[in-house]
């Protein structure tokens, strides 16, 4: 039995993993998800996932999910389930079999393609080409600075010592 994010119903395994996907998709701004988080769970910033789990838990709607066999050293199996545990680089070691909830990486996307992302405003280009300026410029002082920098003192080590006489 898994659960459906009572925010935008993103299907999680567990309620652990749920508790995942609320405090992540919080801490990356997602203001629905904070104010979900600050009425039901208040001090789910200082909560483990398993303790945040059992708390939201309670608040979700539970949700079917299929059902894998586990394999060795109780390792779930599957069309790509990576039953010798090396998992494939991206921090976690469960599998994608069809059907199942993919996690993190799925939603994140999923959400990056909902109304108000991946598309810039005209405010928003003008802002990212500002800053990009100011960058190139700060570079271009820094360089000149340190060319002034270094010419200094090499016109410093080739003058004469003075002499106190």
């Amino acid at each position: 039995m898994g659960y459906a994010c009572p925010v935008c119903a993103a299907e999680q395994a567990d309620a652990e993993h749920l508790a995942n996907h609320l405090a992540i998709t919080a801490s990356l701004g997602r203001q629905e998800h904070q104010e979900w988080l600050a009425e039901h769970a208040p001090e789910w910033e200082e909560c483990s996932p398993p303790e945040l789990g059992e708390i939201v838990a309670e608040h979700a709607p539970e949700i079917e999910t299929p059902s894998f066999e586990e394999g060795p050293r109780g390792q779930r199996g599957g069309a790509h389930g990576h039953r010798d545990g090396h998992g494939h680089g991206h921090g976690h070691d469960h599998d994608h079999t069809q059907g199942r909830p993919t996690g993190l990486e799925a939603d994140l996307a999923r959400q990056s393609r909902q109304r108000g992302r991946g598309s810039m405003t005209t405010e928003t280009e003008h802002v990212l080409q500002e800053a990009s300026e100011l960058t190139r410029q700060m570079v271009e002082n820094a360089s000149e600075d340190e060319g002034d920098s270094s010419a200094g003192t090499e016109s410093n080590a080739t003058a004469e010592p003075e002499t106190d006489e």
